[in-house]
């Protein structure tokens, strides 16, 4: 039987929320990026938004899996 340890679990739920970050915050750029050539005339602030909504929504998944008892 092998046993994990609590280290190594904590270990692959970091490494989860890393990868789930960098893709949330990829997609919110592509998206306000295609929203701000498309529709807003090339300004920033839809980058910025879409961006930070990337980031937050990674950090609430992340907050989940780490306080979560499994």
């Amino acid at each position: 039987m092998a046993h994990t340890f609590a280290e190594d679990q904590y270990g692959k739920k970091v490494d989860h929320c890393l990868t789930d970050t960098f893709l949330k915050f990829g997609g919110g750029l592509i998206v306000g990026t295609v929203f701000s050539v498309v529709l807003f005339k090339r300004r920033s602030w839809p980058i910025i938004i879409g961006s930070g909504f990337g980031i937050g929504v990674a950090y609430n998944n992340c907050e989940r899996a780490l306080n979560s008892s499994k």
